[in-house]
């Protein structure tokens, strides 16, 4: 069986979604059996949200993307083994953590994420940026030029808005909580109608009629 997991890793993660029956959820046993065992490297899941399937990614320390539904499964898995490793499994049981916080968040219930984060994916000017914006409690916002400021880069708020733009962890990393100085929304990467929708159920901004 070992082996057998091993030859499935090499071959690339198993996409579900185009197995079906008996041979799905054997294929599924297997990327839970290979997540749980410590043979792959990152696990993958589809997780709800109120604006469509989100894709999830984590590596054994801890969460590392949140794809956006426009955002193809493929390109996503792609770009996780070009950058980190090709030993993907899609395993939704190993993203019931992060699943379950994200439920409570958008059901209103939660505030904060416990769930550990990895920053692989995030150089080290993006990480100072990230850091900060991490700390932005719920309810509340920063702007850019603030953003940057705290990053140690007084001058780079256009560099600040570039690495919040490439934030492969939204939502969980609240990059949605940094708006343009006057309180414009500026930027999003999942766009300003998921931004806006963001800040309302935070708080932060007062709900269109």
């Amino acid at each position: 069986m070992t082996q057998k997991i091993e030859q499935l890793l090499r071959r690339g993660a198993p996409n579900m979604q185009d197995i079906g029956g008996e041979a799905g959820a054997a294929a599924r046993r297997v990327s839970e059996r290979a997540a749980a065992e410590g043979f792959a490297d990152i696990s993958y899941a589809p997780v709800d949200s109120p604006f469509g399937t989100l894709h999830a990614a984590t590596t054994k320390r801890g969460l590392v993307r949140v794809a956006f539904p426009e955002e193809s499964v493929e390109s996503v898995l792609e770009r996780l083994a070009q950058r980190l490793s090709p030993r993907i499994v899609e395993a939704p049981a190993s993203l019931d953590p992060v699943k379950r916080e994200l439920d409570e968040y958008f059901a209103g219930r939660r505030r904060a994420f416990d769930i550990p984060l990895d920053w692989s994916l995030i150089g080290p000017f993006g990480a100072r940026v990230l850091h900060v914006t991490s700390e932005i409690p719920y309810g509340g916002v920063l702007s850019y030029t603030e953003v940057a400021t705290e990053a140690g880069s007084p001058r780079g708020s256009r560099a600040a808005g570039n690495a919040l733009g490439a934030n492969p962890i939204p939502i969980v990393i609240p990059c949605h909580r940094v708006l343009r100085s006057g309180g414009a929304l500026g930027g999003y990467g999942g766009g300003l109608n998921r931004k806006r929708f963001l800040l309302e159920l935070e708080g932060s901004l007062t709900p269109r009629q």
